[in-house]
């Protein structure tokens, strides 16, 4: 890090982007005219746009290191029968390690986003949303970038922690009116590689129409394991459930590490899951009231009227 800032809270530029707008009493959001009066309508309104980003040099990537090792030993045998496992990342494979460093600079450009809202005196952020971007002035560099509204409960009861969330306006006020809570944003994400072993290469020249059985177990199980990667962050700050905002399947082939020649080819697939959590809270509920019942016909009711006030007597 460059300067007298050590990468722990706002970098110096948002610090006095920030200084700037709660200075001058207004806010700005991208927020739409509907997600604005849905806001409104719960309780809320804006403070503020709001931004983190972080930029990672992934080292350690490519074929010598071995992030996308395959694990399969059969190779040296070119008709060899035994099948190639599928390595996933969540049981240890070495794609694990990249999935962990590309989890560690999400976290940090969500936890730059959530430290402007708290700047701002905001209790959350809407229609936060993450990309990923090559940073094209050093190759092996990524960008992480969330951008959201933060936004702020009209009453005196502060959240302990502000909540992220990828739903818009509309979405935020449907979920409070139906008694959630947001609570975290979340990205789940699986590498998994397999081996075109010589079962997976003789059902890709077949002249029938056949299922490539190794495939299907590979993006199968890579599914389930960023599912997997996403369930288990869910109760790290009191979540009930996941609201899945999106997903994407990435496959394509490299040469295999372990192979003697450039025959021996690898399909990688990489999943990634993007949502929610959310809780349930309870509302206090008031007591019934007791309904007068009046009787049409006027002399009844002056009648009831008359024993009314003796009863007050």
């Amino acid at each position: 890090m460059s300067g007298d800032w050590t990468g722990a809270g706002l970098p110096p530029a948002a610090a006095a982007r920030i200084a700037e707008a709660r200075g001058s009493g207004t806010w700005s959001s991208a927020l739409s005219t509907g997600e604005f009066a849905a806001l409104r309508a719960v309780g809320f309104e804006p403070v503020g746009q709001v931004m983190g980003s972080a930029v990672y040099h992934v080292g350690r990537s490519g074929r010598y290191w071995g992030y996308h090792d395959c694990l399969y030993g059969g190779m040296q045998y070119a008709f060899s029968s035994a099948p190639a496992p599928t390595a996933l990342s969540g049981r240890g494979a070495p794609s694990a390690g990249l999935v962990e460093v590309l989890d560690r600079a999400r976290r940090s450009a969500l936890d730059r986003m959530t430290a402007e809202c708290s700047a701002l005196g905001g209790d959350g952020v809407v229609a936060a949303q993450l990309t990923v971007a090559p940073f094209v002035a050093q190759p092996n560099c990524l960008e992480f970038k969330v951008i959201g509204t933060a936004v702020r409960a009209a009453g005196a009861v502060r959240a302990p922690q502000p909540f992220t969330c990828h739903l818009d306006g509309q979405g935020f006020a449907k979920l409070m009116t139906a008694g959630w809570v947001p609570v975290e944003l979340l990205y789940g994400m699986s590498v998994g590689v397999r081996h075109d072993d010589y079962t997976t290469r003789a059902q890709t020249r077949s002249w029938s129409n056949t299922e490539v059985g190794g495939w299907s177990e590979l993006v199968g199980a890579v599914r389930s394991d960023a599912r997997a990667h996403l369930r288990a962050q869910t109760g790290r700050r009191g979540g009930d459930g996941v609201i899945l905002s999106a997903g994407r399947l990435r496959i394509w082939g490299e040469p295999c590490m372990r192979g003697s020649n450039s025959d021996q080819q690898d399909h990688v697939a990489e999943a990634t899951l993007l949502g929610t959590t959310v809780a349930r809270f309870t509302a206090r509920e008031e007591p019934p009231r007791t309904l007068t019942v009046m009787p049409l016909d006027p002399e009844r009711r002056r009648r009831t009227m008359r024993r009314t006030a003796t009863d007050k007597r």
